[in-house]
């Protein structure tokens, strides 16, 4: 009885995969090996395991060798190729032509549709697909329009934020100015009452100049025979006496020594 096919899969338990790949290797560089013999071909097997590992067979001493060869083929065969796929591709463009013309026509002919024009040759289960369309085409500009809009007045909510913050900074650099305007205006002004007070008492009035004392003054007698003089004596001895009256009874006693 044979062994069942095995399932290609990754195999979950670690020391089950590590086996299988040591038995595997194995085989791949044995078959390798096998092929350049039977076959005279140039044969390069590069392994990396999991780990980064390196196992490798080459059929040449030098592994170089058969990879620059590999590197010159593989440059060589597009160039050779080229005029090949170049006629198929050409003859796959003229075949798509048409198609691509039909499915041109058929979008015109929906963009027409949509902006209301060409309606007449539409069936009502037409229309109503179009209208279906037009309807969800509505509700999604309408939603992306919303979603602009929220986005605008969060932004404008920000910046709202970033101008009273400004406005509040301002208002108080402006508050502490005026604060300290009042207070050298109130210092200006103690300084000034303060000049004021101490002028009045550094002003030397000059010392009274001494006034003759009533007794000092002499006046001539009056002469009895003329009448002009007689009068003039009574009017100074009424002043005199009206000067003894406002004077002080201690000068009034000297005077009237």
């Amino acid at each position: 009885m044979g062994r069942g096919r095995v399932q290609l899969k990754r195999i979950e338990n670690k020391i089950s995969r590590q086996v299988t790949f040591s038995k595997r290797r194995t085989s791949l560089l044995k078959k390798a090996h096998e092929i350049s013999v039977l076959c005279e071909a140039d044969v390069a097997l590069i392994v990396f395991s999991t780990k980064g590992k390196l196992y490798e067979y080459s059929t040449d001493s030098r592994m170089e060798n058969i990879l620059e060869q590999y590197e010159r083929s593989s440059q060589i065969e597009p160039q050779l190729l080229a005029p090949a796929n170049a006629g198929l591709h050409q003859q796959n463009w003229g075949m798509e032509l048409p198609k691509l013309t039909n499915r041109f026509e058929v979008l015109q002919k929906n963009l027409r549709q949509y902006a209301g024009e060409e309606l007449n040759p539409l069936s009502l289960r037409e229309l109503h697909h179009l209208e279906q369309q037009i309807d969800s085409a509505l509700k999604r500009i309408r939603s992306r329009k919303n979603h602009l809009m929220h986005e605008s007045i969060i932004e404008l909510h920000k910046q709202e934020k970033a101008l009273k913050q400004q406005n509040n900074m301002l208002a108080k650099r402006i508050k502490e100015n005026d604060k300290g305007m009042e207070e050298g205006t109130q210092r200006e002004q103690r300084t000034n009452n303060n000049c004021q007070i101490s002028t009045p008492s550094r002003i030397l009035l000059p010392p009274p100049s001494p006034s003759p004392s009533p007794s000092s003054i002499f006046l001539p007698p009056p002469s009895t025979s003329d009448p002009f003089q007689k009068e003039v004596a009574v009017n100074e001895k009424a002043e005199g006496q009206t000067q003894h009256s406002t004077m002080p009874p201690w000068m009034l006693h000297h005077v009237n020594q």
